[in-house]
């Protein structure tokens, strides 16, 4: 858990949006109380629905819990790339358990991380190509965590058959990685890290991403957006990002909010509410 003080609960956005990536675990919630108090405040701000995204066997039993406590809330579950030293056949078996519950809408998160050294490479590959399996055999999203690792993400989808639907979490790549990614198909999810002012490679790719293809996220505790950053982040600070990228993109406000929150709605099969007019929501 990242310490110090929040920051504040920015105005309500003009239109829903969905947090497609957050730890609600990690930002402190325990009980049923704390996620409700959690999507409380993200409401306030416009958040009106998160995901929550395990990392570890025990964070994705909590998940897949707690998306049974709020309707606001679904989760995603696997095991994340730099602690698969040890996955095996218990681990599987628990994750494709909970995988399959109807509260759970991907696959996630997964993939490689090149940047910590906590597991082995060819330990991570072997997981992330067991999770692309699993993605297709429940029929849900893969939800991909990229670190340092853009051309052998990209090599094992396109040697595994990547699933119907794939996407890169905090997305970190540049205009030439978000190119190769939009022309595969998949969904780019844009954190907080798009708001730092050492970002200028993502930024462009941000600006280039269609308005079917990106998702906005907290990936909370961490990754708060600026001018906040290193405070705890929290689902209601996805608001700062979407004001961001709507600056950045040059669209209205309501216009980013609102493709964001359509693509969640299809990404992760949530009940349609971005036709709601901001008067009713």
């Amino acid at each position: 858990m990242v310490k110090g003080e929040r920051p504040p609960v920015p105005e309500r956005l003009p239109a829903p949006v969905v947090d497609a990536h957050t730890h609600l675990d990690a930002c402190g919630a325990v009980t049923a109380a704390d996620v409700t108090a959690m999507v409380d405040r993200a409401e306030a701000a416009g958040v009106t629905r998160v995901v929550t995204v395990a990392d570890d066997l025990a964070a994705a039993r909590w998940a897949a819990e707690a998306a049974t406590w709020d309707s606001r809330v679904f989760a995603a579950v696997a095991i994340h790339p730099t602690r698969t030293k040890e996955f095996g056949a218990a681990e599987q078996s628990e994750i494709e358990r909970l995988a399959r519950q109807d509260r759970v809408v991907a696959v996630g998160e997964t993939g490689l991380d090149h940047y910590w050294d906590y597991s082995p490479h060819d330990a991570q590959q072997r997981a992330f190509r067991w999770h692309i399996d699993l993605a297709k055999r429940v029929g849900k999203p893969l939800m991909i965590h990229d670190r340092d690792a853009h051309d052998d993400v990209l090599r094992i989808l396109d040697e595994e058959g990547a699933p119907e639907v794939v996407v890169f979490h905090c997305f970190s790549g540049d205009l030439e990685m978000a190119r190769r990614c939009v022309n595969a198909g998949y969904v780019l999810s844009f954190a907080g890290t798009v708001t730092f002012r050492n970002a200028r490679a993502l930024q462009e790719a941000a600006k280039f991403v269609p308005a079917e293809q990106f998702l906005v996220e907290t990936d909370a505790p961490f990754l708060t957006p600026h001018p906040f950053r290193g405070r705890p982040n929290e689902p209601y600070c996805t608001a700062y990002t979407v004001r961001y990228l709507a600056d950045l993109r040059g669209q209205r406000v309501e216009e980013v909010a609102s493709s964001a929150c359509r693509n969640a709605e299809r990404v992760f099969r949530l009940p349609t509410v971005s036709s709601v007019t901001p008067r009713e929501w």
